[in-house]
């Protein structure tokens, strides 16, 4: 048996091992730079104001400019016509006019009598107000009822149908004689009660021909439902009043809103050519007033009346869209 020599080296100290710490890794914030941050909610929703603003804008612009260039070459009996600046200075005329007749009001009420001056433009545009939203209501209260039924009812529907398409395309000026005739025979006075005769005349023929979309709108509305729901009525044995509130009405909901927005612009341009027809309070006989006058000035004043009449459309056309959105949203929640 033989055996190794041993050296010193063999028994020399072994050096413990080096234990290396690693660091602790790199957050990317530290690696990359930081990204740049990204426009705020306000900055966007400004972005999206001013994206949605410029083309109305510049339409509305262009035709104040177009007719601000062409009312000079347009000479009428009057004079020529009025451009955007003269018709502003005829507003202002008509609110100058309005701060006085409200002073002479005060005065005469401080002093225990009644004010008989005549009515401004303010006073007309409240009393048109009034009478397009009382001929709007009475419209609304006759169509909807109807128009349901006849959604339900296919006979309904078809007995009344003749008559609503007759009926439908008759002018408010044919409509008007014949109201004052009878409103005239009923209300042998000037006034009954709270109403004026020639309020009751013009709410009346607004009513008269502004039903007519509610109702068919209404009608197409509920005879649009769909069946499935009619079949879970039949299933659950709904009754007819039930169904009706149940299902009827809210699914139809959204033409009847529909019927109702195009009734009251309907019924605001009917009421401008009712009250100048028979010279009833409002801004028609503001216009045919202003008309009779005959004189540059009137000419602008009639322009003025005109623009309100097409914002004051406008805007109740907004309010009808946004108490449309209105009800949905509690409808859904």
């Amino acid at each position: 048996m033989t055996t190794a020599a041993l050296r010193k080296d063999d028994f020399a100290p072994v050096a413990p091992p080096v234990q290396t710490t690693m660091a602790p890794p790199l957050k990317p914030a530290a690696i990359h730079s930081a990204a740049p941050a990204g426009p705020s909610a306000a900055t966007l929703r400004l972005r999206a104001f001013a994206e949605a603003a410029w083309p109305p804008l510049l339409g509305i612009g262009a035709f104040l400019g177009l007719w601000a260039l062409g009312a000079p070459l347009v000479d009428t009996s009057l004079g020529t016509l009025p451009g955007p600046g003269d018709v502003l200075t005829a507003f202002g005329g008509l609110m100058e006019e309005y701060s006085i007749g409200r002073a002479a009001a005060a005065q005469a009420a401080a002093a225990g009598l009644t004010y008989s001056g005549p009515p401004t433009f303010v006073d007309q545009i409240v009393t048109s107000l009034v009478t397009v939203a009382a001929g709007f209501v009475l419209a609304s209260l006759v169509a909807v009822p109807l128009g349901l039924v006849a959604g339900m009812s296919k006979r309904f529907n078809a007995a009344i149908n003749p008559l609503v398409q007759v009926m439908r395309p008759v002018s408010p000026l044919a409509w008007l004689p014949i109201v004052t005739m009878v409103i005239s025979a009923s209300m042998t006075g000037g006034n009954n009660g709270m109403m004026a005769k020639s309020f009751v005349i013009s709410a009346i023929v607004v009513m008269l021909c502004s039903l007519w979309p509610t109702l068919i709108n209404t009608a197409i509305g509920t005879a649009s439902i769909d069946k499935d729901l009619l079949n879970v009525s039949r299933v659950l044995r709904l009754g007819w009043f039930a169904k009706l509130r149940r299902l009827v009405l809210p699914s139809a909901l959204p033409y009847i809103f529909t019927g109702m927005r195009l009734s009251l612009g309907t019924g605001w341009m009917v009421l401008i050519a009712a009250e100048m027809l028979a010279q009833n309070p409002g801004l028609g006989k503001f216009v045919w007033d202003e008309f009779q006058n005959g004189n540059q000035q009137s000419l602008a004043r009639i322009m003025v009346a005109v623009v309100v009449i097409g914002l004051i459309g406008f805007a109740l056309d907004r309010v009808m869209m946004a108490l449309q959105a209105l009800v949905s949203r509690n409808r859904e929640l």
